[in-house]
């Protein structure tokens, strides 16, 4: 199934093209879900039909979905209320009725997250369409299964055979019994559940779409939006210009006009620029989706949204081996690097992210790093007492 994540700026339409792009796409005879996690109808506005917490069809071939984040965090809760019993009791803890939940900040990342997934999981459908949150929470939100994940990992790690020959000794000191195996269980499915949805984001066959209305503000939220991508490995697939004014116009929309041409011409460089024409309204309902024409499903120049990291050997030139980051647009000053164990810390502008060392660059040591040409470059050095010597 093939996946287009689309966000930008608040306010750049990114709702509207979402809705286009899934109608256009089901117009075409692809089964095609269109998915939102906005608390408001804004998808159900933009198609001109209600959607909600249940899957609907609401035109051939094209199903809409907006789930709901205050369901999912209650039966969540109950189960964990249910697992935790018996520590819950001895604890002398009030439990919590369904009616008292309201969902906690991160709830609806979470619920998009898992609507995904299970979206994915099904193969109900050739085409996925999901309507992101505004690019900072969309960003926020395609870091989280890699962050969740590895915070998982160093609060209760794989190995559980310290922890069980522990737990009896650390449950008398403490005066109640230690979380039992269902502490482990629960975070082998998070794992599982978490690492189902790293795989829907990281495969070929899902891009990122990136929606701005061509202008300062958008030439701003663009730039910011593709370092903080290229971070993670991303590009857009392609921007999306949206509410483009035709040329020739006289007065105060000149002015805007001449805003717009210069911001497409510097998106024409380094992105694949789509322009949608303004239709003079706010679009509503089907016929006004299918008046845009915003670039299809596979009406891009590229197939895929990934972007490799390579380590490139040179031992034998210069006794380094160098990993390779793109990172376009950052500048030389904002970048900071710091190596944790097997870990490096990468920050860029006011972006950051903690990323595994590949496994050849664990028994390095961190020699220096240039940015040239849109690409960090970070020199390794082999570790005489870790690297196998050569006879």
């Amino acid at each position: 199934m093939r996946t287009i994540l689309i966000t930008g700026p608040g306010g750049s339409g990114r709702t509207t093209v979402a809705a286009a792009t899934a109608l256009a796409a089901a117009r075409e005879g692809t089964r095609t879900l269109v998915l939102s996690a906005d608390r408001t109808d804004t998808l159900g506005a933009v198609l001109g039909v209600t959607t909600g917490p249940a899957p609907a069809r609401v035109a051939p071939n094209l199903t809409a979905w907006r789930p709901d984040a205050v369901a999912g965090f209650r039966d969540d809760l109950a189960a964990f209320q249910e697992r935790a019993a018996n520590v819950l009791d001895l604890l002398g803890a009030s439990r919590l009725d369904a009616e008292e939940v309201t969902p906690l900040p991160g709830a609806e990342e979470l619920t998009l997250l898992r609507a995904l997934r299970d979206a994915a999981l099904a193969e109900a459908h050739d085409l996925l369409v999901v309507d992101l949150p505004p690019t900072p929470q969309a960003l926020a939100l395609l870091a989280l299964p890699e962050e969740l994940r590895r915070y998982l990992r160093r609060l209760l790690p794989p190995e559980r055979q310290a922890a069980r020959a522990l737990r009896p000794v650390l449950g008398r000191l403490a005066g109640i019994p230690m979380p039992s195996e269902w502490l482990y269980e629960t975070a082998a499915r998070w794992d599982s559940e978490l690492g189902a949805v790293e795989a829907v984001l990281a495969d070929r066959d899902t891009v990122v779409r990136l929606v701005a209305e061509p202008g300062p503000a958008g030439a701003d939220a663009v730039h910011s939006a593709g370092l903080a991508l290229a971070l993670h490995g991303l590009r857009p697939d392609s921007v999306v210009a949206n509410r483009v004014l035709p040329e020739g116009a006289s007065g105060w929309l000149a002015g805007l006009v001449a805003q717009q041409r210069k911001a497409l011409e510097e998106w024409q460089e380094p992105y694949d620029v789509r322009t949608v024409a303004h239709l003079g309204r706010d679009p509503r309902g089907m016929d006004d989706l299918a008046a845009l024409a915003v670039p299809g499903a596979l009406d891009v120049n590229d197939t895929t949204s990934t972007v490799e990291w390579p380590v490139a050997d040179r031992l034998a030139d210069d006794g380094v081996l160098v990993w390779h980051i793109p990172l376009p647009g950052a500048i030389r000053d904002d970048l900071d690097l710091i190596r944790r164990g097997d870990e490096l810390v990468v920050a860029a502008s006011q972006f950051r992210r903690i990323v595994p060392l590949p496994s050849v660059l664990r028994r390095c040591t961190v020699e220096g790093a240039a940015l040239r040409e849109g690409e960090l470059r970070i020199r390794f050095v082999p570790d005489p007492d870790l690297w196998p010597q050569r006879p």
